[in-house]
Order: C-alpha cells, then structure tokens, then sequence
C-alpha cells in the first residue's frame, strides 16, 4: 500500500514533466473488451472492419482491396472525386467513437491519470473519449496531468473565438456558447497541424513539454510512416538525443526490444531506456505520482527504491484513500518551494 512509503511521497523535487505519448495501442491495451457496452476500441489495421466502413465503400462503387484504414482514407482523401464517400466515412468514424463509455470500475486509464501530477503531459493521438472521461470523473479528487489530443476528439470541443477547450457538449467558460466539436484529424500522408487552430494548441503545448520533460513515455504508438509530419515535430522539439543523457525514455509496447529501440533511437540516449510490454510494470504505475523523482533518485542517486503502485482492484473510494500520503504531500508543496534537479 501507498501509506508504508512516507519519503518518497513527501519527495517533489523534480518539477520537469513527465510526458506520456499515447497511440492506438494504448487504448486497446486499456480496454481490450471494448467499452461498458463491449464497443471494441480498433487499431488502424482493423478498424475497416470493426466501424462497418466496407458496406460504405461497396455503396459508392468503391473498388477496396484490402489494407489499413490510413492506407484507404489517405488514397480517398488525396483522389479526386471521392470527396462525398470521404465525408460518409468520417461521419462513419465519429459516430462509432462518440458514444463509447468507461466502465463503471477504475480502469487503466482511471490509474494513468492519477499517477501523473499536474505538472506533466498526456498527449494522445487517439479519438475516442475515454480518457477525456477518465479526467472528468478523477479531477475531483486530485490534480491531474494537462491532456492533449493531437488528433482532435469525439469528446472535445472548442471555441475558436477565446481559444479554449473542454469537454463536448459543454460550454466555453467565457462567453457561455456551446464549444463546437473538436475537428478530428485523419491520417494522411501529408498533414498540416497548423491549420486548426485547437489541434496546432494541441502540438504547441506538446512541443514545450517535450523540450522541459525529465521522463518521456512512448504507449502503443507506433509513429507510423503516414504520420511522418509528427514524428518529426516530436523530434524537434526533443532535440538531439545525445545531449539529453539525464532523460530517461520508456516505450510500452509488445514489439520486441530491439525493433523498439531502433524505431524509437531518435529519442533514446546511450543506455537511457526500458522497454516493457504492460503499463503496469511502467514507470508511472511503479511510482504514482512521483515517477519523475523515482527515476531521478534511482538513477542519479544510485538508491534502491521499493515500487509503490496503486492497488490494481481497488474501488474508487479504496483508491483515492491509498493516494492521501501523496496529496497530502502535494497540498503543502508549494508553501517548501523545493528546487529542480
């Protein structure tokens, strides 16, 4: 239990964030039973069949040969005259994501959330909602982790006038007008993320986390070749690998190690890196709330430090009475004025 661990809930000397990047693979790894309802959350290679889009494609005389849906959506969207099926086929995608619900229970994404502090970052490729239900029913009850989504959201809206989000159907704060839907990006070979304004918001606050970030996890996202425009963005902002030999980078996934880092080298300094294939054997699930200052004191520190995760089955009330050392801890934090390694 949390409780038994006192010194590193009361340790918040590391205020760089820790950046959790998430794809696909992390949502169905989070739900691979789909929703409260049993909506299964698809990958790119069966999401043609899992959203019902071949009876779309055989209406409009659509001569589909198999392949993933980024492979078939970037020839619609960059063939002339498929213009009214590409549209039938986004209708097709939001309306399969929008109505999907979290179970009732805390799930991985209930214990992602309140393993980050408010200092770090999820930024998520992903369109289903939730994780925006996640934040919702969680910010309550602690500080949570800033959230962008990188590729818009069914469950986000956004107000162009005033430049602010929150979740769709609600209101902007500021005039009172009901936020419009988030537009959802889709893959293309040749993405712009400037041209929507929430989305390039998205990618700026992406941008300078990754410059500041301490700890960067990569979950179930591939990088693939058709989002060629992110992942050079990302490498941007993170600069040369070589000069970031402080930074530890975790990517969970279920490719082999090897494949791993060399997709993922970009981001990887010398030894400065572990690849698991569960989140819960990740960094944040070891050490809620304070994965930034574990890594710090294990690594530059050379300390032995016992895990402390968050209790897998417990209900929310058990889980969020296992977090009070921490956010007691949190509470007080701003009254020591710790310092950053």
């Amino acid at each position: 239990m949390l409780a038994g661990t006192g010194s590193l809930a009361e340790d918040l000397r590391v205020t760089r964030p820790h950046v959790v990047i998430l794809g696909a693979g992390a949502s169905r790894a989070a739900f691979p039973h789909g929703d409260r309802a049993g909506i299964q959350l698809p990958l790119m290679h069966d999401l043609v069949d899992k959203v019902g889009i071949k009876p779309i494609l055989a209406r409009h005389g659509y001569p589909y040969l198999g392949g993933n849906f980024e492979e078939l959506y970037s020839t619609l969207s960059e063939s002339a005259g498929y213009e009214d099926l590409t549209k039938e086929v986004e209708r097709a995608v939001f309306a399969y994501f929008s109505p999907m619900q979290l179970p009732e229970k805390p799930t991985l994404y209930d214990h992602l959330v309140l393993s980050l502090r408010g200092k770090d970052l999820i930024a998520t490729f992903n369109w289903d909602p939730l994780l925006v239900q996640a934040c919702v029913r969680n910010n309550p009850h602690a500080e949570l982790p800033t959230v962008v989504f990188l590729h818009g959201n069914v469950a986000i809206g956004y107000c162009s006038e005033h430049r602010i989000s929150g979740p769709f159907p609600s209101c902007c704060t500021i005039c009172g007008t009901l936020y419009s839907p988030s537009r959802l990006l889709y893959p293309t070979t040749n993405k712009d993320y400037s041209t929507d304004s929430y989305v390039g918001g998205a990618w700026g606050i992406l941008r300078q986390a990754l410059e500041q970030a301490y700890v960067l996890t990569i979950f179930g996202y591939s990088g693939p070749a058709s989002d060629a425009a992110a992942r050079e963005l990302m490498e941007e902002a993170w600069g040369d690998s070589a000069q970031r030999e402080l930074e530890e980078t975790e990517i969970i996934d279920i490719r082999g190690e090897d494949d791993l880092a060399k997709a993922w080298s970009s981001f990887i300094c010398s030894h400065h890196y572990r690849v698991v294939s569960r989140y819960y054997d990740s960094i944040a699930a070891s050490y809620p709330r304070r994965s930034c200052e574990a890594m710090w004191r294990q690594l530059m520190e050379i300390e032995y430090l016992e895990k402390t995760p968050l209790p897998r089955a417990a209900s929310f009330s058990e889980l969020r009475a296992s977090l009070g050392p921490w956010l007691a801890a949190e509470a007080g934090d701003s009254a020591r004025g710790q310092g950053d390694p």
